[in-house]
């Protein structure tokens, strides 16, 4: 009978058991999800290099094309680049350009910029952050178009550029922007070492051999330290510090064919200041009575009775470098 009793009571705890929830039964955490992470977005790198630029410092030619192909690691497919130009600081044009793949991991992609008037380009390219790579950026150093056609009278940024040219190889220029008479003297020093006709006049060929790095001065006497060097071929002087660096190089007129300039090797012996009753402007002694000086005419060719002349306005500067007993090499 107690069995009985019990038994309804002991149903209903069950009933109870099964009506509540299962939190309530039991703690057991939920099972962690299985779904793989997202891979992180990869890091990048470019390494931008220029196509069809020359110089120190660069420039370019106006109406001609600068190419500008960069690396990119590593490759990620479908990315792209957005390059700008910039022209004068100014906004002028801007690219997009596809990314895609060359050897290894790496990446590549090109675009080109039309110098169509004289100014200072740069290009800025960005890769701005995906979910597959990160932002990433590159610049361009500064390319200067230029115009070509320079002579006596031009000024501007074509010119500046002209002169900062001859000055990276040491030719004895102003750096004012103008094309002056010095500046027409300095070019057509380079002209005579580069064998062009002897005008001061520069023209697209002057500008195409700077591009090449063509006009520098030879030097045939290295060994000799601190001294001159006067070559007849050319009709240039040149100034050369130990070791065979050059520091500058001028225009200069030797003896013509009935009074030649003597050749050899020789010593400053004598310096006089001033002007003398020759006409000589600073002169330099270096055998007999031939001398470095300047001279109110110097030609493009062999012109003087023996002496090496120099124009006037380069004069002081030759002289205050010259030192007594420096070796003066002479040779053609």
């Amino acid at each position: 009978m107690r069995i009985h009793r019990l038994l309804p009571i002991a149903l209903a705890c069950l009933g109870l058991a099964l009506a509540l929830p299962a939190s309530a039964l039991a703690e057991s955490p939920a099972p962690a999800s299985t779904a793989p992470a997202p891979a992180p977005a990869a890091p990048g790198r470019m390494k931008i290099r220029l196509l069809k630029v020359g110089g120190t410092p660069l420039f370019a030619l106006v109406g001609a094309r600068m190419y500008i192909r960069a690396r990119v690691a590593p490759y990620v497919a479908g990315q792209t680049v957005r390059v700008t130009f910039y022209r004068d600081g100014r906004k002028v044009q801007v690219q997009n350009a596809p990314i895609f793949p060359v050897s290894g991991t790496a990446g590549e992609f090109r675009v080109s910029y039309p110098g169509s008037s004289a100014g200072a380009v740069e290009a800025r390219a960005v890769h701005y952050a995906t979910a597959q790579q990160v932002q990433f950026t590159g610049r361009t150093p500064v390319v200067t178009f230029v115009n070509t056609n320079l002579g006596l009278g031009s000024s501007g940024s074509s010119v500046s550029l002209l002169q900062s040219e001859l000055a990276a190889m040491h030719y004895a220029v102003p750096l004012n922007g103008v094309f002056d008479e010095a500046t027409g003297q300095a070019l057509v020093a380079y002209r005579k070492v580069t064998g062009l006709e002897r005008v001061p006049y520069s023209g697209q060929q002057v500008f195409q051999l700077l591009q090449a790095g063509a006009g520098a001065f030879h030097v045939r006497y290295p060994g000799d330290g601190r001294h001159v060097e006067a070559d007849l071929t050319s009709q240039v002087l040149a100034e050369i510090e130990p070791g065979g660096r050059v520091h500058a190089i001028y225009m200069m007129s030797s003896g013509k064919p009935s009074t030649p300039t003597v050749l050899g090797r020789f010593r400053v012996y004598r310096k006089e200041p001033g002007v003398n009753s020759e006409g000589m402007v600073d002169s330099s002694y270096f055998i007999r009575g031939y001398a470095i000086h300047g001279y109110p005419e110097v030609p493009v060719f062999a012109a003087s009775h023996g002496c090496l002349r120099v124009p006037i306005p380069d004069a002081p500067a030759i002289y205050g470098w010259v030192q007594s007993n420096m070796p003066v090499d002479v040779y053609t």
